[in-house]
Order: C-alpha cells, then sequence, then structure tokens
C-alpha cells in the first residue's frame, strides 16, 4: 500500500469515529455531544466570604444557646398509677402526655400512664425544676430522668406547688451542667426567646420566636388561688415541652414552658411559660422546706374596666377591684371592703388581679403589704398583715339550687338592663343565708346584663352600694338613671361567691 492510501485510509478512520460518537450522544434524545467526566467541579463559597455582620451575630447567637442550653434541660419518663387527664381545659392544654399513638399501658395494680416532659437543671448537684403536672401523679420510682448525655436516674420528689403548676425533683448526680438564671422582669413583647424541651419524643429540640404578650392569665389551674401570670411565645410548643426552657438571646431562663392555646392538642402558635422570677422564689423554698407558705389578702378580685370606673367614680381605668372580702381574713382585718380599688402595693402599680396575685404571692404568712387604695372619690393607704390561705371559704351557700321564689311580691322586668328579678322568701334567705337582697330570675339574651355576666340564679345584695331591700327599692334605684349611667351591682352566686358587676343603663 502506498504513504497516499496509509493517510487516506486513516482519515476515514477518524470520520467514521466521529460520526459514530454523534450517534451516541444523541441516541435516545440525549441532547450532550460529550460525557461528561468522573470530576464534578462544585460551586463552593470563597473563603472570607463577606456576611452581614448583624445577621451572623444573630446566627452564632442561636448556635451558642443551642450548644450551651441544651445539656441543662433533662428529659423526664414518668410512669403514674392513674391516667387523671379528666378536666382539663379543651383550650389551654398541658403539653406532656405523649399522642394517643404511643398508648396507655395497664399496669398489675390497676390502671397505669405513661408520660414524658422536660426538667431543668438549676444547680449541679441535681436539683431539677419542672411542672407539678409533669409529676404530680408519680408511682413510687415513677419519675425517670434521661440527661443529653444518655446516663439515667430515677428522681426524687422535692416538692409540688399547685399554685403556679411547678415542681422540684432530685437526681443523685454532681458536677452536672446547670442554666444560667435570668430576670423576667426584663422581658419585653418583640424579643427573640428561644425554646429547649422534648416535644412528642423528639429529645433535645430547639425552636425559636417571639415574646407576643406579657402577664397572660388564661385560667389555667381551675383554682381562684392559682397565680396565672405567663409570658405569652410564638416558639414552637408541643406535648412534651412542659417544663423545659425558655430563654432569651444570651441564653438566660426567663420562663418555665407550661402550656398551649390549641383546638388539636398540638402547637398553633400560642405558647404558655411561667416567668423565672416566680418560679426561682418558688424552687428556692420547695428545695427548703418541700412546700410554699403563701401569705393571702383573703379578698377576690378582678381587673376594672371602663364601665365600672365610671361606676366607681374614676377618672380612669386602672387597678384592681376588690369583689369581696373573707371574713376574719387579712384584708378583712385591715378594714378593706368590697368596690374598693388597689391601686398599689408598696409602691408597684398593679391594674390586672393576675399582676396583683403574683405580688402578693411572693410573700410569706406574717409579712406586711402596703397598698394605696381608691374608695368613694378618694385614696388613702392601707397596710395588711398578711395570712395562710383560708380551708373552705365561701361555703356557706353550697349545693343550694333554689328555683322557686315563692313569691312574697310581683316580679319585675327592667329593660334598661335586660333582666327580670323576683323578690327573695324566707326560705330562699335562710338557703342562701342572706338577710336581705332579689332573685335575677331571668336575663334576656344579648342584652346589656347578659354581656355584662348576669345570670339567672343570682342574687342581687347591693346596687351602688346600698343594701338591696326589695324589688319596689331597687326600681327607685334605677328610676334615677339616665341613659349611659353605669350602675354598680353586688351580686352573690349560688355558691356563696360575691362579685361586683358594672351594668350600663341602655
Amino acid at each position: 500500500m502506498s504513504k497516499k492510501s496509509v493517510v487516506f485510509t486513516g482519515l476515514l478512520l477518524v470520520v467514521a469515529l466521529s460520526f459514530g460518537g454523534l450517534l451516541i450522544a444523541n441516541f435516545g434524545n440525549v441532547k450532550q455531544i460529550i460525557a461528561a467526566g468522573p470530576q464534578v467541579d462544585f460551586k463552593t463559597a470563597p473563603e472570607g466570604q463577606n456576611t452581614n455582620p448583624q445577621l451572623q451575630s444573630l446566627n452564632d447567637a442561636f448556635v451558642e444557646i443551642a450548644k450551651s442550653v441544651t445539656p441543662t434541660v433533662a428529659y423526664i419518663e414518668v410512669t403514674t398509677g392513674n391516667d387523671n387527664s379528666e378536666g382539663q381545659n379543651k383550650q389551654f392544654q398541658l403539653p406532656f402526655n405523649l399522642p394517643p399513638e404511643f398508648g396507655v399501658p395497664e399496669g398489675p395494680d390497676g390502671p397505669q400512664g405513661r408520660g414524658s416532659g422536660s426538667g431543668i437543671i438549676i444547680s449541679n448537684d441535681g436539683y431539677i425544676l419542672t411542672n407539678n403536672h409533669v409529676v404530680k401523679n408519680a408511682s413510687d420510682n415513677g419519675i425517670k430522668v434521661i440527661l443529653t448525655d444518655k446516663r439515667e436516674f430515677t428522681a426524687k420528689l422535692i416538692g409540688v406547688d399547685p399554685n403556679t403548676d411547678l415542681a422540684v425533683i432530685k437526681v443523685e448526680a454532681y458536677d452536672l451542667p446547670s442554666i444560667t438564671i435570668g430576670n423576667s422582669d426584663n422581658v419585653q413583647v418583640g424579643q427573640w426567646v428561644v425554646a429547649i424541651g422534648n416535644p412528642l419524643g423528639l429529645n433535645s429540640t430547639v425552636t425559636a420566636g417571639i415574646v407576643s404578650a406579657l402577664g397572660r392569665n388564661i385560667q389555667l389551674g381551675g383554682d381562684s388561688y392559682a397565680i396565672n401570670n405567663f409570658i405569652q411565645t410564638d416558639a414552637a410548643i408541643n406535648p412534651g415541652n412542659s417544663g423545659g426552657a425558655l430563654v432569651d438571646i444570651n441564653g438566660n431562663l426567663v420562663g418555665i414552658n407550661t402550656a398551649i392555646k390549641t383546638t388539636n392538642g398540638y402547637y398553633q402558635g400560642y405558647g404558655f411559660a411561667i416567668p423565672i422570677n416566680l418560679a426561682k422564689n418558688v424552687a428556692t423554698e420547695l428545695m427548703k422546706n418541700g412546700k410554699v407558705s403563701r401569705g393571702y389578702i383573703g379578698v377576690t378580685i378582678k381587673d376594672v374596666d371602663i364601665k365600672e370606673a365610671k361606676g366607681l367614680g374614676m377618672e380612669k381605668v386602672q387597678g384592681v377591684m376588690v369583689q369581696d372580702v373573707l371574713e376574719g381574713g387579712a384584708g378583712y382585718n385591715a378594714g378593706l371592703k368590697s368596690g374598693d380599688v388597689i391601686l398599689t402595693v408598696d409602691g408597684k402599680e398593679v391594674n390586672a388581679a393576675n399582676e396583683l396575685q403574683t405580688i402578693i404571692g411572693s410573700h410569706h404568712p406574717g409579712d406586711e403589704v402596703n397598698l394605696k387604695v381608691f374608695r368613694d372619690g378618694s385614696t388613702f393607704d392601707k397596710s395588711v398583715v398578711l395570712k395562710p390561705k383560708e380551708e373552705n371559704a365561701n361555703q356557706s351557700a353550697q349545693n343550694t339550687t333554689p328555683r322557686e321564689t315563692e313569691n312574697e311580691g310581683a316580679s319585675k322586668s327592667f329593660e334598661s338592663i335586660g333582666i327580670t328579678v323576683s323578690p327573695l322568701s324566707s326560705s330562699m334567705k335562710d338557703k342562701f343565708n342572706v338577710e336581705n337582697g332579689i332573685y335575677i330570675s331571668d336575663v334576656k339574651r344579648f342584652s346589656e346584663g347578659f354581656d355584662r355576666g348576669l345570670v339567672e340564679g343570682l342574687v342581687i345584695l347591693e346596687a351602688d352600694k346600698q343594701k338591696v331591700e326589695s324589688v319596689e327599692q331597687f326600681n327607685s334605684l334605677l328610676s334615677t338613671k339616665n341613659v349611659g349611667d353605669v350602675i354598680l351591682l353586688k351580686v352573690m352566686s349560688q355558691d356563696g361567691n360575691k362579685r361586683l358587676i358594672a351594668v350600663e343603663i341602655k
């Protein structure tokens, strides 16, 4: 073969191979004409890339919080002697029990339950702060604590305080990581907070949000002595978070996660935590004495609203109104009266009932507090020596359900406030244990009285601080009122509880 033939044959071979490569690359509609090599050149961020320093600082803060606080929050598993879940407020769930699919085993000694919660290590020798509802029904040796380093302990119950839903337990361990306590009085609406706990069996979970509100009263506990003064947050809190930590951006403990507002039992954006300043005082006393000895004024109270302020002759809405005074209690001995408005406690303004409860609840029996009180257009100071809780107060009229008025006179309807009243018979006075009053026999739906909380079955004892002796007298009092005026009624329910209700004349 000539040299020219060899060159021509080589060119044909190159062309053939190139054409074959094109066919392979386009086979099956594959568009690439060059096959990728085994090495992929990923785009990576260059070292020292400039980042917004404020965002980086915030990011670093969250990372540091997770690193420093998570080891101080323990997982708590509780075995109970019974499943005591009845009577809980469905709107405000205590995020403790695991979901139903985890089941409730039956023990040999009757019904048993098992749930999980969280706890915060507050001392390096093993004291742990949690919620009362997490541990209150624990069986003997039924509280197990698991730390983030996987160590397990059986905890001893040191003490509980149902009025604040707090409890302290202890494990026999030393040199434990303990949390740094913050100051909940400095917490502000809108500030960042982080919730750390063990929701839904997912240990050591960190969520972030802001403080949504302060001083929330969610009526948790169903007891008039319960202290409801919660920090509200939108940091995700779910069943199992109870007893966990709510910390600020510096990792300092500002609250104990306790409850959620929900319609389905899970997080819907509203979580509530007990302020640490309140929890710290309770924990200290539980560790010292195993129980809390708390002072009481011996009054029932409520927030003042615009109509009550008008009815009391106040220039602006402020303070906390005394609804009733317990005979023989600290307030009674100091001369407090129904209709008084407490403006300050030891120089600190109070404008919510739960705020007043929180301040008084930090004192002990025998402590003296100084109140500034508004009454009948003037203010004065009053010193009150607190007393211990009176048991079985306001029980004199329990279990009475009078329905018949045994008319000793005609009933009368008052359209201006939307109620119908009847005289009290002598037998009804005995049942209610009162000497005077008239009986509310009907309340018109959506009337002023209805909207203000008047219901059938209440007894009106006073109107504008005057004793009501008859329907005719009550009619005379109302006849002096003009449209837009407010009349202040003192009423008593069938269980003996008294309260003040301000009603506007329509």
